[in-house]
């Protein structure tokens, strides 16, 4: 039988972009819907159902932060913004508001279909993950609990003193690998490549805000944190 085709739906205000974008997307094997303004592709977003979502900063209506929120609250899929604004400010943001991703206008077309099957293979792979680790119940420890956070692997929760913590898929990921991996440093390019399955290039600011997320989310304090510590220099560290 042959595999259904990936639905992604863009939301993207300017016609000759979106229809590039959907064009090489296509000749890529995927479905593609538009929508061209942030309130029709929220309302999309939320009533369809689609593999990944390209996502356009400025809007018309609902920018592309409140949108990536608004996705975000309801469903766990990819999400990758684009925007022409080259400030770091505006990566942050977005990467804070869940997306999985952010590319800055002009990209090659081919670049980001590379994107796109990229974090469309990962997802898979931890939808798939999941689904044996459920058949394999009790065959291992799927807990990890390090002085006061426990990460629960099957459920995808974390918690801080009993309390549960949200975490966006990126951010459970990060966290995992890294207690995983205790007192163990790793550089953000090697952080980057084992969550997002590509290589850094220009990419490491991704680690960053993730990791800023993380703290805010896991760290009493995060000037002095007592989980994961920043290697000057280097990269990040989880302390145990």
């Amino acid at each position: 039988m042959e595999k259904e085709k990936q639905t992604i739906l863009i939301i993207e205000d300017e016609d000759a972009i979106a229809e590039l974008e959907r064009d090489y997307l296509e000749q890529a094997g995927y479905r593609v819907q538009i929508a061209h303004d942030g309130d029709t592709g929220l309302l999309r977003a939320l009533s369809e159902d689609f593999s990944l979502i390209i996502l356009d900063l400025m809007l018309p209506g609902t920018d592309g932060f409140e949108v990536c929120r608004g996705v975000r609250e309801k469903k766990d899929l990819p999400i990758l913004m684009v925007s022409a604004k080259k400030d770091d400010l505006d990566k942050i943001r977005g990467l804070g508001f869940g997306a999985d991703d952010y590319i800055t206008k002009p990209f090659s077309p081919s670049e980001l279909t590379a994107r796109v099957k990229a974090h469309l293979a990962r997802y898979e792979r931890l939808v798939g993950s999941a689904a044996h680790r459920d058949s394999a119940a009790g065959q291992r420890n799927r807990m990890v609990e390090i002085r006061g956070l426990r990460i629960d692997k099957d459920a995808r929760r974390v918690y801080v003193g009993g309390e549960e913590k949200i975490m966006t898929n990126k951010e459970f990921d990060l966290l995992t690998f890294l207690a995983e991996h205790p007192n163990r440093v790793f550089t953000k390019d090697e952080l980057f490549r084992a969550i997002w399955d590509m290589e850094a290039v220009g990419e490491v600011a991704t680690v960053t805000v993730h990791i800023k997320k993380i703290r805010e989310k896991i760290e009493v304090s995060t000037s002095n944190p007592q989980y994961i510590e920043t290697i000057w220099g280097v990269g990040y560290r989880f302390k145990i």
